[in-house]
């Protein structure tokens, strides 16, 4: 049905009841609803005059005196709201909706759902009678709805936080202002690869979603991928080694030698200096020293002095990479089974934002081990000067060799 044929319903069904002043309100609401045009379109559609419908549009625009308004039902009629036939009713329910501040602390429903199916129930048990429906109306009258958590809460703040995200700043900038490059880095979630179900909603054929297992237990076969990523701030470059084996600290400087040999190189040739941004903890935490000297193994194959600067504890979603790559990574593959490896490389390599983000990816099928020790003699090896302000978070490794490559 066509909008001209549904208002030409809608005026044959309506026009018996309405009188000629609630007529033209009606068709000016109509009219004034399509915009441009709609007084002709409402014309053609009902036959009524065009001077009728500017009239109508007119007193729209207007407002309506509430005082010619014809009443249908006497004031106070109508049946009366259940939380005036029966008194407390709306405090027993935010007893149970909020136990902590008000009502039974042991309550049960403290640690079931609230749903408004429960809450009905246990209103019954109280001795008040009401719908699940009318739970839910009594709620969001008084300011309550539904919501899942939201993940705010950092923990207690480190007393540098704010000065390490001012140094890092500052570092960036300076590094920039010098054409030197500037990676942010980290290891994102480790994903199952098989027929496993994957958060969001993908576009399917009605009726025929993609069958998944019901439990998520690895596949000894396909194992499961862990996803390093290199992002370059500058150029809004991202570079992924898909490891199968283990997050170390030699798979974390494996990835950054990847991504400096098949892209950062060939875009900063002249380079002698690399600045790396990086979490607190994991394969690339500052208290690592196989981190440190993985660090010093690729500068000294690439003669670049690389600068590390580490996030305070607590405050990883600061990281670039994680909401300029990993989150569009993870939208990209959204409701899909990551089935192998190889699906997993294509679907992140296949990454494009508006904004221009454009992402490689490669696998490292290499083993790493893990528990590998670095003895006091060999982190003396390692090269490294430490900056003025927590140099335990902000240091520099320098290469033994003079000439970048």
């Amino acid at each position: 049905m066509n909008a001209m044929e549904s208002i030409r319903r809608k005026f044959q069904s309506l026009k018996a009841v309405m009188d000629e002043r609630m007529t033209r309100l009606w068709a000016g609401a109509e009219a004034e609803a399509r915009g441009t045009g709609g007084l002709s379109f409402v014309d053609a559609a009902t036959g009524m005059s065009l001077s009728t419908l500017r009239a109508g549009r007119y007193v729209r625009r207007g407002g309506v005196d509430r005082s010619d308004v014809v009443r249908v039902r006497r004031p106070g009629g109508g049946r009366p709201a259940l939380e005036d036939v029966q008194p407390g009713l709306v405090e027993a329910l935010e007893g149970l909706v909020d136990p902590v501040t008000r009502g039974d602390p042991e309550s049960p429903l403290r640690w079931t759902s609230k749903s408004t199916r429960k809450l009905a129930a246990e209103l019954g048990a109280q001795g008040f009678k009401l719908s699940p429906q009318k739970v839910g109306q009594l709620l969001r009258a008084s300011g309550y709805s539904l919501q899942s958590t939201q993940k705010t809460l950092e923990g207690t703040s480190h007393p540098d936080r704010n000065e390490q995200f001012e140094f890092i700043n500052d570092r960036v900038d300076a590094f920039h202002a010098r054409g030197a490059p500037v990676i942010s880095v980290d290891t994102k979630k480790k994903e199952l690869i098989g027929d496993f179900a994957n958060s969001g909603r993908e576009w399917q054929p009605q009726g025929e979603p993609v069958p998944v297992r019901v439990h998520d237990f690895i596949d000894d076969v396909l194992g499961k991928v862990i996803p390093y990523g290199v992002y370059d701030l500058a150029r809004n470059v991202g570079w992924v080694s898909v490891g199968v084996d283990h997050d170390t600290p030699e798979f974390a400087g494996a990835s950054i030698a990847n991504w400096w040999k098949h892209m950062g190189k060939r875009v900063y040739p002249d380079a002698t200096e690399l600045l790396i941004t990086a979490d607190a903890g994991g394969s690339n935490g500052p208290r690592s020293r196989l981190w440190k000297a993985e660090l010093q193994r690729l500068a000294d194959r690439t003669g670049l002095s690389i600068s590390v600067s580490h996030f305070p504890p607590g405050t990883s979603k600061w990281n670039k990479i994680e909401h300029r790559l990993f989150c569009h990574i993870t939208e990209n593959w959204r409701g899909r089974p990551l089935t192998d490896r190889e699906t997993v490389v294509q679907l992140i390599g296949s990454v494009r934002t508006s904004s221009g983000l454009t992402v490689k990816a490669k696998l490292d099928t290499r083993q790493y081990a893990t528990g590998i020790k670095v003895t006091d003699d060999e982190l003396q090896r390692v090269l490294f000067t430490t900056e003025s302000f927590r140099g335990d978070w902000n240091y520099t490794i320098h290469s033994r060799r003079s000439d970048p490559r």
